[in-house]
Order: structure tokens, then C-alpha cells, then sequence
């Protein structure tokens, strides 16, 4: 862990676009909640195969002008043409966003051309050969490996190339048990990789959702940890107050063992990601 000591402790937050008017305005709400808590910046999320494409430039430049916070749009190049990439790449620099999360992205289903780039480090490639160092690029990590690694070591050779493209900081995959990304860091720093790479923290809201994505993107959920979930059955206030503990102690956990911050996945809802951060003392970024 101690490549990831050096680096400050910033708190950031992800949204998906909404597909509603209602879902936009109430992500304005959640979006001014967190506002509050003086985060690093916002990311929001890009469909499969860019099927979000236009929602999520919408819900950047929005957010951006609302909250004043920086903003991070998540742009994967799967479903995507070069062209395509150039264009909104363009657009998000005449509006002065200077951040990105790079992915390779979900395979939608259907029949759906796969773009011209085929994986994250092309696409890091691309945007550095594009814009230079315009943006921070974020990318993605997994403590407890992409489901389609043949093998550990192949996970972190793939992260390896990632940062060798131009990426300056990873995102992990949500996990429950801390032990997962301190292995992940020492892998890195067995294997010369020292950027900083923030745990990505998925806060409880309702069991069967969460269980529906971790079998998805290959999460665990800890066998002691889904058995108690398990156990609250329909009594929604009790599950969340047990998730906000246990996620608020896997919080500090990391921040205590030297972790570069938290990114929160809100699923577009303030109250437990907030609960959750009143719990933790949180070194905020300069103002």
C-alpha cells in the first residue's frame, strides 16, 4: 500500500444520465446533496455500445453548469466510431471538461458494430494521441479481477498498459472486502505500477439489485455479508442501516491504510452515499 500513500484523499461521486424530465430533476437534487460534501468531481456513466451517448453529454455539460464541480464523463469505446469518439472528445474540451473516465464498455446485446477500437488502452491511445494532455483519464481496476482475465497476472498486465497508454489514475470495481484492493496494490507495486488507483464503494441500498450486479461484473458479495442482507428480507430500513454500517467501516478501513480517496457509486441517491461520508473524516479537496 505504500505507493498509494503518497497521493491526497479525495471523495468523488458517479450518476448514470436519467432517461426521464423527473429523473433529471431529481438528479439535480442528489446532484446539489453531494454538492455539499465539496467532492473531488462527478463522473457520469456511458451506455453500452454508446447507447447513452447524447444523455450523457446532456447530463455532463447540466450538472457541470448547475453544481460547479468538475465533471468526469465516462466514455467507452466499444459501439463507437473513431469519428465519433473525436467529435464528442472536441465537444467536451470547447466546454471546458478536462476529465474522463476511459473504458472499453459493456457489449450491448443485439447485433451492434464494435467500433474501431477494441479495448481501454486503444482508447487511452486514441485520446492522448487526439488531445494531448488535456484530460485526467481515469480507468478501470479490479481487486478481485475482470471476469473475462484469463488469470490474475493478465488482469494486471492489462492495467499495466493502460497507465504505459497515458491514463493518470484507476477506478476499481466495487468490492466488500478490503484484503481485495490491498492485493490489488501490492500486484501493482510488484509489477512497477504506482498511480494512483481509488476504490470504487458501492453503498447497500436493496439486496436483489445488488446481487443482480455483482453477478453481472463478477463482485463479490462476502458469503457472512450476503446472509445477513438475506436475513432483512422486506425490512428496507434495517437493511440500509446495516449496509451504512458496513460500508462506512470498509471506508475506513481504506482511508486508514493509506487509500488516495473513495469514488461512490450513487446510483443517483444522496441519503445513504451522504450518511455514509458523515461517518468517515474525510480530508476535502482545496477550495
Amino acid at each position: 500500500m505504500d505507493s498509494q500513500k503518497k497521493y491526497p484523499q479525495h471523495i468523488s461521486f458517479e450518476f448514470f444520465p436519467p432517461k426521464t424530465e423527473e429523473g433529471d430533476k431529481k438528479l439535480l437534487q442528489t446532484a446539489t446533496q453531494l454538492t455539499k460534501l465539496n467532492p473531488h468531481y462527478f463522473s457520469v456513466t456511458f451506455g453500452a455500445g454508446g447507447s447513452t451517448r447524447d444523455r450523457t453529454f446532456d447530463t455532463v455539460l447540466s450538472l457541470a453548469k448547475a453544481t460547479g464541480i468538475p465533471l468526469a464523463p465516462h466514455l467507452s469505446c466499444i459501439g463507437s466510431s473513431k469519428a465519433q469518439l473525436l467529435e464528442l472528445l472536441n465537444q467536451y474540451r470547447e466546454n471546458q471538461i478536462d476529465r474522463l473516465v476511459a473504458l472499453r464498455g459493456d457489449r450491448p446485446s443485439g447485433d451492434v458494430a464494435k467500433g474501431e477500437l477494441n479495448f481501454a488502452y486503444e482508447l487511452v491511445q486514441f485520446v492522448r494521441e487526439q488531445t494531448a494532455d488535456h484530460f485526467h483519464i481515469e480507468v478501470a481496476a479490479y481487486p478481485e479481477f475482470h471476469p473475462e482475465a484469463v488469470n490474475p497476472q493478465a488482469d494486471i498486465d492489462n492495467l499495466k498498459r493502460k497507465f504505459d497508454a497515458g491514463a493518470n489514475s484507476a477506478i476499481t470495481q466495487y468490492f466488500y472486502n478490503a484484503e481485495a484492493y490491498y492485493r490489488l496494490i501490492d500486484a501493482c507495486e510488484a509489477n512497477q505500477i504506482e498511480m494512483p488507483i481509488v476504490p470504487g464503494i458501492m453503498p447497500i441500498m436493496n439486496f436483489t439489485q445488488l446481487s443482480r450486479f455483482s453477478a453481472a461484473c463478477g463482485a463479490e458479495i462476502p458469503m457472512w455479508l450476503s446472509k445477513r442482507l438475506a436475513a432483512y428480507g422486506d425490512d428496507k430500513e434495517s437493511l440500509q442501516a446495516f449496509g451504512i454500517e458496513v460500508v462506512s467501516d470498509l471506508c475506513n478501513q481504506l482511508l486508514s491504510a493509506g487509500c488516495p480517496g473513495l469514488h461512490f457509486y450513487s446510483m443517483n441517491q444522496a441519503l445513504i452515499v451522504e450518511q455514509v461520508c458523515n461517518n468517515l473524516h474525510l480530508p476535502h479537496k482545496s477550495t
